[in-house]
């Protein structure tokens, strides 16, 4: 009996050390940052290895990162939904497979109440400038509220200086991210920030991963994207635990306990809860997508199916 159970140890042991470890790259923003936690607790914990695979990230700007990707030199990135609706926009074939956060954190903060989007009427807003998500978002919510540029409002681009734009009163309200720059701003006035929702008018999610057709053939995507949504359900379980893990790869300088808590009720959803972790929802994509053909960013026949997929979602992990 005992030879038997070794006979069967050893050719377990032989098998395992004969499988091979795939390598996947997956494409981060800017720099190591504590946004990007569930991705570097997916690794840590061992989540990618489970599905056979060695995971290395790579950061940079995503205008570096996505031709990386259609090079075949990346497997993944994380970016935007609009990163992936209008690369494919232009002929690449890419596609958003998982979300990282169900509501867009994007929104628009001042000193002043903000009761509803008729309180923009006669300021001045800052922008980064006319580009990226948080533009599309605040048109959507202008477009909705039929205030115009220039006619019922300023916007002023200020680049990435919101925060200090709306400290010292160059601006009225800025647009930004509710998990950061409302934070930092409150921290730095010592005074209460109002925020005015934007989803209502543009609905959409925040970034996730964006795959390729080479990357989305076979069972790699699925691979990667179960890793990935076993390493959200684990931050957002336990953010002070993943923060912990997560930290010697972002450092001291790449953000705080404080910021990825107010990230992770971003991560959730009542979708989620029964489509999976890291799943999309269809309305939210189709009210969004309508939303950037009003603007003229996108062509009438656009569909939101044209640039995402739950396919790849584990509907078990929740």
């Amino acid at each position: 009996m005992k030879r038997a159970v070794l006979a069967t140890l050893t050719v377990f042991t032989l098998g395992t050390a004969g499988a091979q470890t795939r390598t996947v790259t997956i494409g981060l923003g800017y720099f190591p940052n504590v946004q990007f936690t569930p991705f570097y607790v997916a690794d840590k914990l061992g989540y990618f290895a489970a599905e056979g695979l060695s995971v290395h990230y790579q950061h940079g700007f995503i205008n570096e990162l996505m031709p990386l990707l259609l090079q075949g030199k990346l497997d993944f990135v994380v970016g935007d939904p609009e990163d992936a609706i209008f690369a494919k926009n232009q002929g690449a074939d890419v596609k958003y497979v998982m979300t990282m956060y169900q509501k867009n954190p994007v929104t628009v903060f001042s000193l002043s109440p903000l009761a509803s989007v008729a309180a923009l009427k006669g300021k001045t807003i800052g922008i980064p400038g006319p580009f990226g998500s948080s533009y599309n978002a605040l048109q959507a919510l202008l477009d909705d509220a039929n205030l115009k540029d220039g006619q019922d409002l300023k916007l002023a681009t200020v680049g990435f200086t919101q925060v200090d734009a709306v400290r010292a009163g160059r601006v009225d309200a800025a647009v930004g991210f509710i998990n950061n720059d409302v934070l930092n701003l409150a921290k730095a006035s010592g005074k209460k920030v109002y925020t005015l929702d934007i989803s209502g008018a543009y609905p959409m999610v925040g970034s996730g991963l964006i795959g390729s057709a080479k990357s989305l053939t076979g069972d790699l995507a699925s691979k990667v994207v179960r890793a990935s949504q076993r390493g959200l359900k684990f931050t957002i379980a336990d953010p002070a635990r993943a923060f912990k893990l997560a930290q010697p790869v972002f450092g001291t300088q790449g953000g705080t306990l404080d910021v990825l808590k107010a990230s992770t009720p971003l991560m959730t959803s009542t979708w989620t809860q029964q489509n999976g972790i890291g799943s999309s929802s269809p309305a939210a994509w189709t009210k969004a997508v309508a939303a950037l053909i009003k603007q003229g960013s996108l062509p009438a026949s656009a569909k939101a199916t044209d640039y995402y997929t739950n396919g790849y979602v584990s509907k078990t992990l929740k």
